[in-house]
């Protein structure tokens, strides 16, 4: 069975969305942590295929955070009715966090902790590919939905919701195809690669935007629940054994590449996100327990920013991580970085100057 919530007045606050987004996070240190082993040599043995498990295995996180997004965003009030205000608002969160992270990035960790040599061409293609450092170009990406935001918002809220529902998935298919077909040209021969930069990288991410909002209130019960369920492993499952069996299914190579928007991936994370959303309704959140959750969620944002930087220190500091062929180690590298970075973005909540910039 399914249901919808929607047109039922204003929710109590959806701790289903908390849950995915801290999810997501750790989801997203994950990634960072243990890419280190699943890039270094050997490629095989129980130590790669466990971090490959933990690596790729997390790849829906960063559609799913777009998702989450959009859903608390598209529908909102001010952002149909004054969008001056909602620009206002954005811009005091994400630009001093762009300008500040960039500058930590660029000389804190590239110039003094791996002692870099930049020169002005290097500094300014790093900031123009938004590849100061691997996350950063999320910031990017989101300030480019925010923009966006306005605009969209009244066209897909007008009617019922099955004009965002189709927009989405057409907006979504469009970004699927279009990343799809360079990996169909290659095997003609022909190198077609889709270039992004911090004008570019929300994009492609449009559809999940408006995912977000479409798909927000559906709740999967009973048979459809356990299908959807089914499906989205089988779904992840695959892109892990895609993944370190590349060569095996040459048409999978070519058509379902292993990305944030890639075909399996975009059907795993809009999976992810209602069976998420239909699981929590199960919850029987206290209020306590619901203090620590919004907590939590909103510290995710810091954690998403500040973890690099731990990690890196861990990681130049300590030979059994920096060899990146122990997975014990940089498994207990990972409980440290989320961790620390959990405790250093709930910290500078609390104060005043380092609230603006996590």
């Amino acid at each position: 069975m399914t249901t919808s919530v929607a047109g039922q007045g204003r929710p109590a606050r959806n701790y289903g969305l908390d849950v995915l987004r801290i999810v997501s996070i750790c989801g997203v240190v994950a990634i960072h942590v243990f890419g280190l082993r699943v890039g270094a040599e050997p490629h095989d043995g129980r130590g790669w295929w466990a971090a490959v498990i933990l690596d790729i295995g997390f790849i829906w996180v960063v559609p799913v955070f777009v998702m989450i997004s959009g859903a608390l965003l598209l529908g909102s009030r001010q952002v149909v009715e004054a969008p001056a205000a909602f620009y206002r608002k954005r811009a005091a969160r994400l630009l001093p966090a762009l300008v500040f992270w960039n500058a930590v990035y660029l000389v804190g960790v590239r110039i003094w902790m791996r002692h870099e040599e930049l020169s002005t061409a290097r500094v300014l293609q790093l900031l123009y590919d938004s590849s100061v450092f691997t996350q950063l170009y999320f910031i990017w990406l989101i300030l480019g939905l925010y923009v966006i935001a306005p605009v969209l918002a009244p066209f897909i809220t007008a009617k019922d919701n099955h004009r965002a529902v189709a927009t989405a998935c057409s907006l979504l298919a469009v970004s699927v195809l279009a990343f799809m077909v360079p990996g169909i040209l290659g095997y003609f021969d022909v190198s077609r690669p889709i270039p992004m930069n911090i004008f570019s990288y929300w994009m492609p991410y449009v559809g999940y935007f408006a995912a977000g909002y479409a798909f927000r209130n559906v709740r999967l019960k009973g048979l459809p629940l356990a299908a959807v369920s089914l499906v989205t492993a089988v779904l992840i499952g695959f892109t892990i054994w895609h993944y370190g069996h590349r060569g095996i299914l040459p048409w999978a190579d070519r058509l379902l590449s292993v990305s944030y928007l890639g075909a399996g991936v975009a059907a795993a994370a809009l999976g992810v996100f209602v069976v998420g959303l239909s699981l929590s309704v199960f919850l029987s959140v206290s209020s306590q327990a619901g203090t620590l959750l919004v907590s939590l969620s909103n510290a995710s944002f810091g954690v998403f920013l500040v973890h690099l930087v731990i990690f890196e220190a861990i990681r130049l500091n300590v030979p059994a991580v920096l060899g990146a062929t122990s997975f014990p180690a940089i498994a207990a590298a990972y409980l440290a970085t989320l961790a620390g970075s959990f405790a250093v973005s709930l910290l500078a909540s609390k104060v005043p100057l380092l609230r603006r910039v996590f």
